[in-house]
């Protein structure tokens, strides 16, 4: 069992509020910092468990910051340890699920709100719409960042070779041509479960 105190519990709530605040494009582009946080710094997660807590929460239907509920979830399951109850883990689970989940919801919830009213207010200043703009290409390296650590965590040696053309070509089919995502991602769900991949 892991000796979580309330001290751990509120670190987690204020670095997932933390990392709320630099959700430009979204929860997911928070990935690497919340991979070095619980993987690397604090040891609550194995990098196995985060990868899977991604993967399993962007296949099911719904918003993408459900892998967050999920990386609690698991951070709360070692908080329990496997010497307790099924009700005790259920419970520290729940827990986890809800800090991470107020930390990486509230305080940019909070923002977004406030930022939106003063922006439409004020969107004919130039510096409102030079903003919009530069936000662009961050959102687009974070999105990268966040594959690059997902990637990294299934191996990056010669063996896995399909798996980057695979992603190479998506990549260019999405870029270049107007076929709708779900059919590329049928065509991923197929090659896999063919063992091409």
């Amino acid at each position: 069992m892991m000796d979580f105190t309330g001290a751990d519990w509120l670190a987690l709530f204020l670095h997932f509020g933390s990392l709320s605040l630099l959700a430009v494009g979204g929860a997911i582009t928070t990935a690497p910092a919340m991979h070095g946080y619980l993987v690397t710094e604090r040891m609550w997660l194995t990098n196995s468990e985060f990868t899977s807590s991604i993967a399993l929460a962007q296949a099911a239907p719904g918003p993408n910051v459900l892998f967050v509920a999920l990386l609690g979830w698991q951070v709360g399951l070692h908080a329990a340890g496997s010497s307790a109850t099924t009700v005790q883990s259920m419970s520290m689970a729940a827990m986890g699920m809800g800090v991470a989940m107020l930390g990486i919801l509230l305080p940019s919830t909070t923002l977004t709100f406030l930022a939106a009213r003063w922006g439409h207010q004020n969107r004919e200043l130039r510096a409102v719409r030079a903003f919009k703009q530069a936000m662009a290409p961050i959102v687009i390296a974070l999105l990268i960042a966040t594959g690059w650590i997902l990637v990294a965590g299934h191996g990056s040696d010669h063996q896995h070779w399909p798996l980057w053309l695979l992603a190479a070509v998506s990549a260019l089919v999405v870029w270049k041509t107007r076929i709708h995502l779900l059919w590329l991602l049928g065509f991923g769900a197929i090659t896999g479960a063919l063992g091409w991949v």
